[in-house]
């Protein structure tokens, strides 16, 4: 086995080194440090799902033979490291002194040990994704003080082009790495971290933060970025006491709390997102007095509370109206309610109080035990209840703390009840529909038919070790999807009602193989070894060939919930029940699961109504708050309607309606990425006239129309296949050519300071706006070109990229310019004369610009027919020599 390694404490250059020489030194696995510096574990945070790096301790438990120090020159203590194993140092400080002479050094002056390991992925021509990029790009920024430091060099400077061409985002450098706090900021940085105290305010996660700091004379906003981006609320305070009275500094991260207004309550003021208020010293007696500033928040907390309105209120989706019970109602009759109207409980009211609640278990208890009581006798005393104005968040809480399932509404104004909220009401706020699970239909035949013999039995191998650990393992999503539909089936996504990671390393000590895995995520990667001897004992096992080969790696994911805290927040990722876990998806479609473990494979788990749909045709959404969540699911719903030539329930069409805006606030990188999506699609152009007319895409960018001409044009280059002579790579700026060249098309049709916008937007490559632009102004060119000789259009056709040149082809309908681009394509281009440089020299012409000259006279003489053979090019050439001034002649 081979690993890299980096030094405690790492910092961006450390993990982007480890990346990068993950890529380069092949099979090598990237183990994080025990210990990371914070902006680099936020990150992580964020990103290390899409990353390959795993923790010491979920190492295969294998011998490393071969090991790679990256950022560091200091042997790293690992379990396993043989004492035989080659070590690589991959450095840009200074070399120490004292090595083992058996060690490889690669050390070298540039501002940052992962340049140097950029610059082989560029000499390799390796592929790299947009957060692989911004992290190599964070590197590099870091240790060269975003290029300020002395130390830059060049190197350092090209390396990070590289990484914007392919799709870095500065926005991530900045947001990463701010600019360090002065020691007195820290001083009070440290104060307000321990003083911070989180509450929850309708919903919201909001957090205040006290500090005494008279000698302070540093602005405030880097210490409130720098707490804001490591706490994440929904909104954060700080309360500062210095000479020149109360500083109060705010920031918001959601436009439901604005704390301009807030601070317009202390004299202070600013917009939405970023406030500040001042209280002058005169207004307060002693400034340091801890009392002041406990004064302060309590009257702050008492302006949040006025200001601050929950996104959804129980007022939205209680039942009005609600059937109650007195307390000496007869049990027999509470059971016939609970009958007839099919409640599962009531609440009960002493006049105008609530008493408690009565639930369907307690009725039934009391009834098999033959009981003659009345409501009171049995009921769950208390006085529980939520008001109309109260959040979801609030009415979660309170069930949850309850364990009340019907929680009445009372309107503390009127001192009556005027609803009543179930866990059903609950549920169809955030599904959307809650329809109940779909019986226990078995599809186990159509699943040993719909895929290779083979995989099944790697299935059956996999459920076969999860029923010995006690798991539940289930099969969902796409394929349970594509099976349903009889379509040819997506990726395997394989879901543990228990520890995923546990269930790979079990794999692995008893099938070989190697994992990776996120313990943050329960999530892990078996990488599949050779299995055929395991697998060919079971039934199911057929002869593994190129066309229905395994897999060469399983994905296992403990079943989880997520929870957002407030919309567009990132989830809350929690250990859940399978049915939590599949509620977390896009669309009920998606949300079908097999279970494959045991005497229960085959067999169908539909809890939220996706087999419904499915038989229907309907897209529809989750929960309300979905397209919040993740604006991208917009794009997806489009694409999914128009692949399977479904329709979009209306209510999910009018969520998606009102959600429109949102996709103006997502990355480039995600915006494109959806888009790419539907350029591997066969109805992509249905996809894009579906997307446009509500319209999505002018919401990604304003120029992003789609006019008939570009669509047409769009539909025609992706049905094309690029003759050969074109010499058009299979893969243009990191996208498939024929994607890249639909987005030439489209683009190519706007203006061209739309255009441009709007591929910068889209985060194309510098390279892709490059040849873009050679498509404006090749138009104009090949119109001035019609006429000339063939020397003077191919010296401007040469000039124009081959791909932009292909579009302008495709494009016109002029058929003398085709036959013009044609003939420089498949003749021209390739007109060289036979006289070389070489030649030249032995002729006597001194080395220098005259050869260019010499040598272009003689190929405009054969393009333009003035030359036909060898013996006329000498001719020409003598003439032309005869012709220099006898400086140039030796």
């Amino acid at each position: 086995m081979k690993v890299v390694l980096t030094h405690e404490q790492a910092d961006f250059d450390a993990l982007a080194s480890l990346l990068a020489a993950s890529r380069l030194r092949d099979g090598a696995i990237p183990v994080l440090p025990h210990r990371l510096n914070r902006n680099v574990r936020a990150f992580l945070n964020l990103y290390e799902s899409e990353l390959p790096f795993v923790e010491p301790e979920d190492l295969p438990k294998e011998e490393i033979n071969a090991l790679f120090l990256v950022d560091t020159q200091s042997m790293i203590t690992l379990r396993g490291i043989l004492p035989t194993a080659r070590v690589q140092v991959i450095d840009h400080h200074n070399p120490r002194t004292g090595f083992p002479s058996d060690w490889e050094m690669i050390t070298d002056k540039v501002g940052a040990t992962t340049t140097i390991l950029v610059e082989e992925l560029i000499q390799r021509g390796e592929m790299i994704d947009p957060i692989a990029a911004s992290l190599l790009l964070l590197g590099i920024y870091e240790d060269t003080g975003s290029f300020q430091y002395s130390s830059t060099t060049p190197r350092d400077i090209q390396a990070g082009a590289f990484l914007l061409e392919n799709g870095a985002s500065l926005k991530v450098v900045v947001d990463f790495l701010n600019p360090p706090l002065s020691e007195a900021q820290r001083k009070v940085y440290d104060h307000l971290l321990g003083s911070a105290r989180s509450s929850n305010i309708h919903g919201f996660n909001i957090i205040i933060a006290t500090a005494d700091a008279p000698a302070l004379e540093d602005e405030v906003s880097s210490i409130a970025h720098k707490l804001r981006d490591l706490l994440d609320p929904d909104a954060l305070f700080l309360v500062i006491s210095t000479q020149d009275g109360i500083r109060i500094v705010a920031r918001s991260a959601t436009d439901h709390i604005d704390v301009g207004v807030v601070m317009a309550d202390f004299g202070g003021g600013g917009h939405g997102r970023a406030a500040a208020a001042l209280i002058p010293a005169s207004s307060t007696t002693i400034i340091t007095d801890n009392r002041i500033l406990e004064s302060t928040c309590e009257v702050l907390t008492n302006s949040l509370e006025k200001h601050i309105q929950p996104a959804l209120t129980v007022s939205k989706v209680m039942s009005r109206r609600p059937m109650t019970l007195d307390l000496d109602t007869p049990i027999d009759e509470a059971a016939r309610l609970m009958q007839r109207y099919g409640y599962e409980g009531f609440p009960v009211m002493d006049g105008s109080s609530i008493a408690g609640l009565l639930t369907r278990r307690n009725v039934d208890r009391a009834i098999a035990h033959k009981l003659q009581v009345k409501v009171s006798d049995i009921m769950d005393s208390g006085s529980v209840w939520v008001q109309p104005g109260d959040s979801i968040h609030t009415l979660q809480k309170v069930m949850a703390g309850t364990g009340w399932g019907q929680v009445p509404v009372f309107d503390t104004e009127k001192n009556k009840l005027v609803g009543i909220v179930t866990r059903t009401d609950l549920l169809r706020v955030l599904t959307n529909e809650g329809k109940p699970a779909d019986g226990r239909r078995n599809l186990g035949g159509e699943l040993d038919a719909f895929l290779p013999g083979a995989t099944i039995s790697l299935l059956k191998l996999i459920a076969s070790k999860a029923t010995d650990l006690g798991y539940p393992v289930y099969l969902v999503g796409g394929i349970v999807r594509d099976l349903l539909l009889k379509r040819p089936g997506a990726d395997l996504d394989i879901v543990v009602e228990g520890d995923a990671i546990r269930l790979a390393r079990s794999l692995v000590e008893d099938y070989g193989g190697r994992q990776v895995s996120h313990t943050r995520f329960g999530t892990a990667k078996w990488f599949i070894g050779d299995i055929q001897d395991y697998l060919r004992g079971l039934p199911e096992f057929s002869p593994i060939n190129q066309a229905h080969g395994l897999p060469s790696r399983v994905d296992l994911i403990s079943s989880r919930t997520e929870y957002y805290e407030h919309p567009s927040a990132l989830p809350t990722v929690e250990r859940g029940s399978i049915k939590l876990d599949l509620f977390r998806r896009d669309f009920t479609i998606n949300t079908l699961a097999l279970r494959l473990d045991g005497s229960h494979y085959g067999e169908l788990h539909d809890f939220w109504g996706g087999w419904d749909d499915l038989q229907q045709g309907i897209i529809r959404v989750l929960h309300p708050l979905s397209f919040i969540d993740d604006p991208t699911r917009l794009l997806r719903a489009i694409r999914f309607e128009q692949r399977f030539g479904f329709r979009i329930d209306d209510h999910t069409l009018e969520l998606i309606r009102r959600a429109v805006p949102l996709l103006g606030q997502i990355s480039g990188q995600r915006a494109r990425h959806e888009l790419d999506l539907f350029f591997e699609e066969i109805r992509f152009s249905e996809m894009l006239n579906r997307a446009s007319s509500l319209g999505l895409l002018e919401a990604i960018h304003p120029a992003l129309v789609l006019s008939p001409e570009s669509a047409e044009m769009m539909k025609k280059i992706w049905d094309l296949k690029v003759p050969a002579e074109w010499d058009i790579a299979e893969s243009l700026f990191t996208l498939p050519q024929r994607t890249a060249l639909v987005y030439m098309a489209w683009l190519g049709k706007l203006g061209e300071s739309e255009g441009i916008s709007a591929s910068k937007r889209l985060r194309f490559t510098a390279e892709f706006s490059i040849s873009l632009r050679q498509v404006y102004r090749g138009r104009r060119i090949i119109q001035r070109l019609c006429g000339q000789k063939p020397s003077h259009i191919v010296a401007h056709l040469e000039k124009i990229q081959q791909a932009a040149l292909f579009i302008l082809y495709s494009e016109t309908p002029d058929a003398y310019q085709k036959e013009l681009i044609w003939s420089y394509v498949t003749e021209w281009r390739k007109v060289k004369p036979v006289t070389s440089g070489r030649e030249l020299q032995k002729l006597g012409v001194p080395i220098g610009p005259i050869y260019k000259k010499i040598l272009a006279s003689l190929r405009s003489s054969w393009l333009d027919g003035e030359i036909d053979s060898v013996e006329m090019e000498q001719k020409y050439l003598h003439t032309l020599l005869e012709n220099l001034p006898p400086d140039n002649i030796h």
